[in-house]
């Protein structure tokens, strides 16, 4: 099974990506050209290094565009390859623009004391940006701003074969109409503006769309061929095509948009169907994504057809659960569509691979997308918005229905205090509302405007939406006494979410109020005070919580999972997985390079995960995490140097490296992967720890058989003694050294008379003497003279246990120290999280900022250095062994057994002793001069994360099964003819900005922006020269 390794590793985001998540824009290294030859990476890179280099740098500056009266204050950031502005308050005006989108930047010529920058862009808008810095402040942001635009030379000749995938680029330039423009739009302010937006309409675009694919070549959903839900007449689809229009001629569209007010207020009201997704993928940043990886979703597809995996098998079962009701998912293209963005994603990404709701909101986006901008937006809903929601541990999902809980705690007690005393889950009904972006609970026109929101404004949304829909239904929750009638309450309400809020109000006005538009009012209005730093700090709160009971109830299905324990019992297995999982955790089997084909931070490199040819995800540890893991609970597998001074003692571990190491990965490696799995590794120690004093000198034998022929060569033979002082080099004394020089011995006089007779010995080496070819004492007589070749069996496994019994130190060594060795101590801290997480406050903050590892190393080279000078500093390392631990003197010598070699077989190698003993001497020498929760017990953590685990299964299926709602039905086409034609219903852009101000006046007023003198400057500047 896979392990939750990210939660680990999980941490706090840098400035710099908090920059570029609120800004919606990917690292560097998605733009970084592929270097030629080298293969696009198809499969999801998770915390890979930025490859880009180039320096990013924040401002303060003054925005104005040509043609707007508007002027605002705000912050300028460079983080290449962007160019990024937001203004003082964080809502009235911000824009995200690519540096390929800028085809020139000119300073102006202003009046002292005032750096200026004019910005042409690929869309004709002028930007003038006043840099309000210290003039070499200014200077110096201007030369990273040169430096980074030079950069983006090669995506500026991609940029003009992409735009055609927008609508808005048809909707602009598309064939003509008659249209007049009979008064001053209220969105629309300057004459500049007007002579714009007059010049445009003389040839405006088709405000419709075409409909059949014949039609241009922009990215288009499902939508264009079997409808957009809702009734188009009824939800003014025309007028807000008009005023979205008059809005991107003045503030440019796609890749160059910049929002200013009016963009906010055309939001709240809906977007217009053909828009929405463009906008959604501007609005997200997806589009970035599919700029700069124009051909992954096609060779991803191509890469993997006619593959099959676990996660493709549950994809087929839930395809026909896709939003069935609407009409191009009852047609093999709907379903076709939907299967290949899904199948392609779960290849994209093996470890999340597909789970249940990502089928409804994919089914979502592709009414609105192509296959390739709902592929891209599905890449940033699950790593950015909604990070966690629909991985294999769904800790994103528990851990924000925790934070939900504590807001509605904070903000309406009396319901949760309610649901607490009634034993009523908040999580059964708002579970599938996240999951599914609330697409599955309410009727879709309405669940997609919440989804325009959410893509703008951030995941806040979907909290302020939950609390305003319990405040709402306050009164009926009240009375709620078990889950079924809170779902069906849920249930009731949404299904009149559409019907009017006050239907007994003498005012049309107040009548034609719905209760959706209620939500948003109540939601944006009442519950405004949720910001995106509330839920970053409540989730910064209560993660290490969600984390803790993540992994203990992971260790639990592990254990339980394992074919086998051996003759271990579930506690002491437990304790192996506590240390296997702390050494794929842990920094020394994460540093340094990879092997293999795999990159730095590719999170299916070899040391973390496996994906099998079933689509299981297993995680598995390579060689060098199998070194952090054995040096976790092998003494003789690390080096533990103990240091004394005047001031403190330390012990500093270190993993040890040594042939001996990998022979055990290898041998434990069973099926030949390169890689270990946590069953691996129990029988492996098993059969070390559980072993008598026979079997652990049959497994320390066949350890060292390479060919596994039943024979050690000579050469195997000096490298397992080589292995012994390895485990023995930290021993007081000499007795280990002497014991192993003696066993080298021991075993060239027995290996020289038990050795094989090698086939074809006698004609190579001598002729015959005698007749006697071929005869024992002959063959034993030749390899007396002459050496025997060190590639070819020597020494077996009776001969070798017969040496070892020969020593009283091996024969205790094999019987209990080398299985002593292997201690599995219980961790300290099973709340690893919590025990980590850091101090909150002031205090907390100066000791998270003083007591680093970076200081503690510093503190202790300093107590080093003056230990040294005061004579007091001494250092020397822990013996490995148990027995040298236990005693502290040991004994100056070991009687040796008697020899096992009969009178005659002594006899007759008595001669040959003399010579052989100088090689095995110059050999042990050789072989010498190599060795320089919070209180909580686990089953209570256990039961909390079952329920939450069970809540979360039963929301997956819930969402599976979407109410029908009569609204979503496919209306009317909003004809033109019949649009004008219509009495009494008033100008249907007047309609739309009515309900556009009432929500403005509920929701509060925008920044107007800077007035006076500072707007003054930053007008003249519209008409300054530039420098040349």
């Amino acid at each position: 099974m896979s392990l939750p390794l990210h939660l680990r590793s999980y941490k706090e985001k840098s400035k710099d990506e908090l920059a570029r998540d609120y800004f919606n824009i990917p690292n560097q290294d998605a733009f970084a050209p592929v270097a030629a030859g080298e293969k696009p990476v198809l499969q999801k890179v998770r915390n890979r290094l930025d490859a880009g280099g180039l320096q990013g740098m924040d401002i303060n500056a003054v925005l104005s565009v040509e043609g707007k009266e508007e002027v605002y204050a705000g912050r300028l950031s460079l983080l290449p390859p962007f160019l990024c502005f937001n203004s003082v308050d964080r809502r009235s005006c911000r824009f995200t623009l690519p540096l390929f989108t800028i085809r020139r930047v000119e300073r102006l010529n202003s009046r002292a004391g005032v750096f200026a920058l004019s910005l042409a862009t690929w869309h004709g808008m002028r930007i003038i940006l006043q840099l309000t810095s210290l003039l070499p402040t200014a200077e110096h942001f201007s030369i990273l701003l040169r430096d980074a635009l030079k950069a983006q030379l090669a995506p500026m000749k991609q940029l003009k074969p992409f735009l055609p995938s927008f609508y808005s680029e048809f909707l602009i330039a598309g064939p003509s109409t008659q249209h007049n423009v009979d008064k001053h739009d209220s969105l629309l302010l300057g004459s500049e503006i007007g002579e714009k937006l007059q010049q445009h309409l003389d040839g405006e675009g088709d405000l419709r769309g075409p409909g059949s694919e014949g039609k241009g070549e922009y990215q288009r959903g499902l939508g264009e061929t079997f409808g957009f839900p809702g009734d188009a007449r009824k939800m003014r689809e025309r007028s807000k095509m008009k005023l979205w229009r008059e809005y991107f001629i003045v503030h440019g569209r796609n890749l160059t948009l910049i929002r200013y007010p009016p963009f906010q207020r055309l939001l709240q009201v809906g977007l217009p169907s053909r828009l929405r997704g463009e906008l959604w993928e501007v609005m997200s940043g997806s589009v970035y994504l599919r700029f700069a990886y124009p051909d992954t979703y096609k060779q991803l597809l191509s890469a993997n057809e006619g593959r099959s995996s676990q996660s493709t098998d549950e994809i087929e079962k839930d395809l026909n659960r896709s939003l069935p009701e609407y009409k191009a998912y009852q047609s093999d293209i709907g379903l076709a569509k939907l299967r290949r963005v899904l199948v392609a994603y779960s290849f994209r990404n093996p470890e999340l691979g597909y789970c249940q709701a990502l089928n409804i909101v994919v089914a979502g986006l592709l009414i609105y997308m192509s296959e390739e901008q709902a592929f891209w937006l599905l890449e940033v809903l699950c790593d950015r918005i909604l990070p966690g929601y629909y991985s294999p541990s769904m800790e994103g999902t528990l851990l924000d229905q925790r934070v939900f809980e504590s807001l509605v705690q904070r903000c309406l007690p009396m319901i949760k205090d309610h649901f607490t005393s009634v034993d009523v889950q908040l999580s059964v009904a708002s579970l599938p509302w996240f999951l599914s972006l609330y697409i599955n609970s309410m009727p879709l026109i309405f669940a997609f405007r919440i989804v325009d929101c959410v893509l703008a404004m951030g995941v806040k949304v979907l909290f302020q939406i939950g609390l305003a829909v319990l405040k709402i239904n306050g009164e009926a929750l009240l009375e709620v006494t078990d889950d079924g009638m809170f779902i069906n309450l849920m249930r009731t309400y949404f299904s009149t979410i559409g019907d009017s809020a006050h239907p007994n109000h003498p005012d049309p006005r107040v009548r034609a109020i719905t209760n959706f538009q209620e939500l948003l009012v109540v939601a944006f209005r009442e519950f405004n005070v949720i910001t995106d730093e509330t839920i970053q700090g409540e989730r910064k709160r209560l993660r290490a919580i969600i984390s803790d009971e993540i992994e203990k109830f992971s260790k639990r299905a592990a254990v339980r999972n394992l074919k086998s324990a051996g003759r271990f019992d579930k506690e002491t297995v437990g304790v192996i997985y506590d240390h296997y999982f702390t050494a794929v955790c842990s920094d020394d089997a994460n540093a340094g390079g990879l092997s293999g084909d795999y990159k730095h931070g590719d999170q299916f490199d070899q040391p973390r995960i496996l994906v099998d040819v079933n689509g299981r995800v297993e995680t598995r540890i390579d060689l060098r995490t199998f070194r952090s893991f054995l040096a976790g609970i092998a003494t003789w597998a690390r080096e533990e140097t103990v240091t004394s001074n005047a001031f403190i003692q330390r012990t500093d571990k270190r993993v040890a490296e040594h042939e001996l190491i990998d022979r055990l990965f290898y041998s434990w490696d069973s099926q030949g992967l390169g890689t270990l799995a946590l069953q691996d590794v129990v029988v492996g120690l098993d059969r070390v720890m559980k072993a008598g004093l026979m079997e652990s000198i049959e497994w320390f034998f066949n350890l060292h058989d390479k060919n596994k022929d039943g024979y050690l060569t000579k050469d195997e033979v000096i490298q397992l003694s080589e292995s012994l002082l390895f485990i023995f080099r930290n021993e007081p004394g000499d007795i280990y050294l002497a014991a192993v020089s003696k066993f080298i011995l021991n075993a060239y006089e027995f290996g020289d008379a038990t050795a094989p007779p090698v086939s074809g010995e006698t004609e190579v080496l001598s002729p015959a003497i005698d007749g006697q070819e071929g005869s024992a004492s002959h063959v034993r007589e030749r390899s007396d003279s002459v050496a025997r070749p060190h590639n070819l069996p020597y020494l077996n496994l009776a001969t070798f246990r017969m040496v070892v019994l020969a020593d009283e130190l091996l024969e205790n060594f094999f019987d209990t120290d080398l299985s002593a060795s292997f201690q599995l101590d219980r961790g300290a801290d099973e709340d690893y999280h919590q025990a980590q997480a850091k101090t909150e406050g002031l205090l907390g903050g100066l000791m998270n900022l003083v007591v680093t590892d970076t200081n503690k190393n510093r503190f202790n080279r300093l107590t080093d250095t003056f230990g040294a000078a005061l004579g007091k500093h001494v250092e020397w390392r822990k013996p490995s062994l148990t027995r040298s631990r236990q005693t502290e003197a040991a004994p100056t010598e070991i009687g040796q057994r008697e020899s096992l070699l009969t009178p005659a077989q002594q006899q007759q190698i008595e001669q040959r002793q003399r010579s052989t003993s100088s090689v095995s001497q110059t050999s042990v020498t050789s072989a010498k001069s190599t060795l320089t929760t919070d209180g909580k017990s686990l089953a209570e953590v256990e039961s909390r994360y079952r329920e939450e685990s069970e809540m979360v299964r039963q929301a997956q299926e819930a969402v599976m099964h979407r109410p029908k709602f009569a609204v979503d039905a496919i209306g009317d086409s909003d004809d033109e003819e019949e649009e004008e034609g219509r009495e009494g219903d008033g100008d249907g852009d007047d309609a739309v900005m009515d309900e556009v101000e009432a929500f403005l006046k509920a929701h509060g007023a925008d920044d107007e922006g800077l007035k006076g003198e500072q707007k003054k400057v930053a007008n003249d500047l519209l008409t300054a020269e530039p420098i040349r």
